[in-house]
């Protein structure tokens, strides 16, 4: 697949204007250099220098496309520090994705190194409306105009959660109910089962967007754009084309990594890529005040920047 860089940012600009924003997971991908980013931009010394690279290269990267989606903020909260760095790396317009913090999504901590003592353990902020609008959105306020989109990523609950998605729905009502308004909020679900009238009735009720994922035990996004009221919200849509289904993510770090080439390609998520910014430019055109993000990882196909360009490809003249 060719890619000329500056045909990219010309359609890709032109799709902002009118209200659709593509961009990527992260941004500090060794595999994009001489795709994306010009090495010698980072030069030290007549030597390569990593760290130079990883503090600077978002600057770049938002000279070519208009929003990002990090995934730093769901590793810990955010401070107004960190922030600041990212957005003086940006230029006006520019948009964050931030997924919101993991201490308010988890309902149990896995079992994985990082969580030390507490895997395992019930998390005791699971949905704390508190602590998320002190600890989460406090740090944001300065930088309101720049947020795009919050997404509440909610990882595969299981029996020992909660019994029924019902338990799940009526939990989530609660805590959407609590949070301050006027933020826009996302909902990113791995149970394929909650994908019911109830759920999407919650969202709507609360103004909150149903994130479409594609990941390894979801319906494709093809499949959840297709399910009545999956569109909870007028004012955006979003998605996030994250894993094949059915496949794993360590499986997919090995198959991908370091995510220079397209090397197995998905067209469906593809195709549905280009449904959503299509829809998403047509809205713009009827005058309809409305924000589509789709945010692409490189562990879909392999290369994040391939695959957005694939998707705008597919894409009837004039989107």
């Amino acid at each position: 697949m060719s890619f000329e860089l500056e045909l990219f940012r010309s359609h890709v600009s032109a799709l902002a204007e009118k209200g659709v924003y593509l961009g990527t997971s992260s941004w500090k991908y060794a595999g994009w250099r001489g795709l994306l980013y010009d090495m010698s931009r980072y030069v030290y010394r007549a030597k390569f220098s990593e760290s130079r690279f990883e503090r600077r290269c978002l600057s770049e990267y938002a000279e070519v496309l208009p929003t990002v989606c990090v995934d730093a903020a769901y590793y810990k909260f955010p401070d107004t520090r960190a922030l600041k760095n990212l957005v003086d790396q940006t230029p006006d317009g520019f948009l964050f994705g931030f997924k919101v913090t993991d201490s308010i999504t988890l309902k149990r901590f896995p079992n994985l190194p990082r969580f030390g003592l507490k895997a395992g353990t019930e998390n005791p902020d699971f949905l704390d409306a508190a602590l998320f609008a002190k600890s989460f959105l406090e740090p944001c306020e300065p930088f309101r105009g720049r947020v795009g989109i919050l997404m509440f990523e909610f990882s595969r609950f299981y029996g020992a959660d909660f019994a029924h998605g019902r338990e799940f729905v009526a939990a989530l009502d609660r805590f959407l109910g609590a949070i301050p308004t006027g933020w826009p909020y996302g909902v990113e679900i791995r149970n394929k089962t909650f994908l019911r009238s109830e759920y999407f009735d919650v969202l709507r009720k609360h103004g909150v967007t149903h994130v479409f994922n594609s990941w390894e035990g979801m319906p494709p996004v093809e499949e959840q754009i297709q399910m009545p009221g999956s569109f909870t919200t007028e004012e955006r849509v979003a998605a996030r084309f994250l894993l094949r289904p059915g496949r794993g993510y360590a499986q997919a770090v090995e198959m991908f990594s370091p995510y220079v080439e397209v090397r197995d390609p998905y067209p469906a998520a593809r195709q549905a890529g280009a449904k959503l910014i299509e829809a998403g430019s047509r809205l713009s055109a009827n005058g309809k005040p409305k924000r589509t993000f789709v945010f692409v990882n490189n562990r879909l196909e392999g290369n994040a920047l391939l695959t957005i360009q694939a998707m705008l490809d597919q894409t009837q003249p004039g989107s």
